[in-house]
C-alpha cells in the first residue's frame, strides 16, 4: 500500500491502547471494575530485588515458614515445594504458590517446579526422636526422621544427603548463570503476560498497523502487520510501567534471545513513567528462522524522542528502569530509513530477556548445622559437644549425612551459601550474630535470625561460595551490617568449573 493512500483509522483500538497503558487512568479503572479485575496489578517487579521466583524447600519447618514470611513481606514471588499442599496452605496462607513434590523422589523435581526460579532456599532437615518404650541406653532409638509432615518418615541419609543432592542436581539444570538477572522468561510464562505487555502501534498517530503478543511454543511471539498507510509505519509491544523501578545498575546490559524474520527491530528501555517520553534505543538485525542472542550494553543505548536522537540526552540510569519495548519501524533515527524494513507481515519470537555481566548472587542457600565435621574428628572431647555430635551414630549419622549434602552443593557449580547454625531456638530474634569458620563454635541462635540471614544472603554478592557457622550473642542487635558480616568470611576453595 502506498504511503500516500488513506485507510480507515480505528478509533476503538486507539482508545484501547491509551486505557491499557493508563494514559487515561480513570477510564482504565472503570474498565477493571466492570471486568472484575479491579485488583489487577501491572507487574510483579520489585525494584532492586531479585526478579523471578524464590523456591523454598522445607517451607513448613521451623526455619522455612519464617523464611516464607519474610520473603512475602519484602515483595518476593515465592513458591514452596511441599508434600501436602492442603496442610501447607493452612500453615503458610494464600500469598504464595504451592507445588507438590518431594526431594527424596527426583522424578517430582520437574521443570514446573523450577519455572522462573532464580534462587532456592533449602531448609529441610531430619527430625529424630525416641519412640515409646525406648530404654536409657537407647537400644530402641528410632533412627527414622519426620520431614515436617508427621505421617512421612525417611532416614537421615535419604533426606540430608540424597534429598539435597537430588534438589541441587535438578536446580542446576534450570537455574541461569549467577551473574545474570532474568527479567522475562517466556519459556515458562503464563497468561499473566497479558497484564504486563500490550501493543502500541502507529494507530496512536493515525496509522493502521496492528500487532500483538501471544505465547507460542514456549516463547513470546510479537507479530502483526505493518502498513505505511496514513503516514504510519511502526508496530510495537511495551510493558506497562513497573510498580517500582527495575534496578539493573549492577549489570553491563540486557540480552535478548530471539528468532526473527531477517528484519531490523528496535529495543527500548525507559526510565520515565511518561507515556510519550525519552526512550533509550538499540537497533538489531535478525536472521530469518534462526535463534540468536542479542547483547545490548547500556553504554550503547541511544536516547531517542519520537525517532529523533537527543544529542544532549543523559546516559541511561540503569537503576530506574520503568518499562521495556520492542518495535518494528520503517524509520531508523533522525529521518533515516530502516535498511531492513518491508511493509506487511512480520514475526519475532522472544525466548528470554535478561541482564548480564553482573555480580554473582547466591542461587542455592542451604541451612545445614554446626558440628557436621566433628563426628570422628581427632581430639574432640565429646562431653563438651552438643547432643547431635555426641549422639551422631545413634541418630542415624545425621551430621555425617548433612556434611555429604553440603558437599553436593559445593560440587554443583551453582553459586551457593551454606549456613551452619548452632542450636536452633524458638526465642525471639534480633540478637547480634557472630559468623565463624572451622566448625568449632558452640552456642545457640534463634530460628527467626536464621530466616533473616537466608533472606539477606539472597541479594548479597559477598555471600557467594561461603560456608560458615553462626551463633548469637546476648546483646540485642542495633541493626546488622550484613555486608561486613559476609566480608568477614573467607570463600570456599573451589576447583575450576
Amino acid at each position: 500500500m502506498a504511503a500516500n493512500n488513506r485507510a480507515p483509522w480505528e478509533f476503538g483500538r486507539f482508545f484501547q491502547t491509551l486505557t491499557y497503558f493508563e494514559v487515561i487512568p480513570f477510564v482504565n479503572c472503570i474498565q477493571r471494575i466492570f471486568s472484575g479485575n479491579f485488583n489487577e496489578k501491572s507487574t510483579q517487579f520489585k525494584g532492586g530485588k531479585r526478579v523471578g521466583v524464590v523456591l523454598v524447600v522445607g517451607a513448613t519447618g521451623g526455619v522455612g515458614k519464617r523464611v516464607v514470611k519474610r520473603l512475602l513481606e519484602r515483595g518476593y514471588s515465592v513458591r514452596a515445594l511441599v508434600r501436602n499442599v492442603e496442610k501447607a496452605r493452612e500453615m503458610l496462607g494464600n500469598n504464595l504458590e504451592l507445588i507438590a513434590g518431594d526431594i527424596t523422589k527426583p522424578e517430582t523435581l520437574t521443570e514446573e517446579v523450577f519455572r522462573n526460579v532464580t534462587a532456592v532456599i533449602c531448609c529441610t532437615g531430619a527430625r529424630v526422636q525416641p519412640v515409646e518404650g525406648d530404654t536409657p541406653n537407647r537400644e530402641k532409638y528410632y533412627q527414622g526422621v519426620k520431614f515436617y509432615m508427621p505421617e512421612v518418615v525417611d532416614s537421615p541419609e535419604i533426606v540430608e544427603y540424597q534429598g539435597v543432592r537430588n534438589l541441587v542436581q535438578a536446580a542446576a539444570k534450570y537455574l541461569g548463570k549467577a551473574d545474570e538477572k532474568m527479567i522475562f522468561d517466556f519459556r515458562n510464562a503464563g497468561e499473566e503476560i497479558k497484564n504486563v505487555w500490550g501493543a502500541i502501534d502507529d494507530v496512536v498517530m493515525g496509522g493502521v498497523s496492528a500487532s500483538n503478543i501471544q505465547l507460542v511454543d514456549n516463547t513470546a511471539l510479537f507479530a502483526g502487520n505493518v502498513s505505511t498507510a496514513n503516514s504510519g509505519g511502526f508496530a510495537s509491544i511495551r510493558t506497562r510501567n513497573f510498580d517500582t523501578p527495575l534496578d539493573l545498575s549492577a549489570y553491563e546490559g540486557v540480552e535478548l534471545r530471539v528468532k526473527g524474520d531477517g528484519k531490523r527491530y528496535k529495543f527500548f528501555l525507559r526510565t520515565d513513567t511518561k507515556w510519550d517520553g525519552i526512550g533509550y534505543s538499540y537497533s538489531f538485525d535478525t536472521i530469518a528462522n534462526t535463534w540468536i542472542d542479542i547483547r545490548i550494553p547500556f553504554a550503547d543505548l541511544v536516547p531517542v524522542f519520537r525517532a529523533k536522537t537527543v544529542p544532549d540526552g543523559e546516559k541511561i540510569d540503569a537503576s530506574q528502569i520503568r518499562s521495556l519495548q520492542l518495535m518494528l519501524s520503517k524509520f531508523e533515527y533522525d529521518g533515516a530509513l530502516n535498511p531492513n524494513f518491508t511493509p506487511g507481515g512480520f514475526a519475532l519470537q522472544i525466548e528470554t530477556i535478561k541482564a548480564y555481566n553482573g555480580a554473582n548472587l547466591p542461587q542455592f542457600i542451604l541451612v545445614s548445622s554446626a558440628g557436621v565435621t566433628r563426628p570422628g574428628r581427632p581430639g574432640i572431647n565429646l562431653e563438651e559437644e552438643p547432643p547431635a555430635v555426641r549422639m551422631n551414630d545413634a541418630l542415624g549419622g545425621i551430621l555425617t549425612w548433612k556434611l555429604r549434602g553440603e558437599d553436593s552443593v559445593r560440587e554443583s557449580g551453582i553459586a551457593y551459601t551454606i549456613i551452619r547454625p548452632t542450636a536452633l531456638t524458638e526465642e525471639a530474634g534480633g540478637k547480634t550474630l557472630v559468623f565463624e569458620q572451622g566448625d568449632n563454635i558452640r552456642g545457640k541462635v534463634s530460628r527467626e535470625d536464621i530466616a533473616e540471614l537466608c533472606v539477606q544472603a539472597l541479594e548479597e554478592p559477598k555471600a557467594c561460595y561461603l560456608t560458615f557457622e553462626v551463633k548469637e550473642t546476648e546483646s540485642a542487635s542495633s541493626g546488622e551490617n550484613w555486608q561486613i558480616l559476609f566480608n568477614s568470611i573467607q570463600p570456599d576453595l573451589r576447583s575450576p568449573i
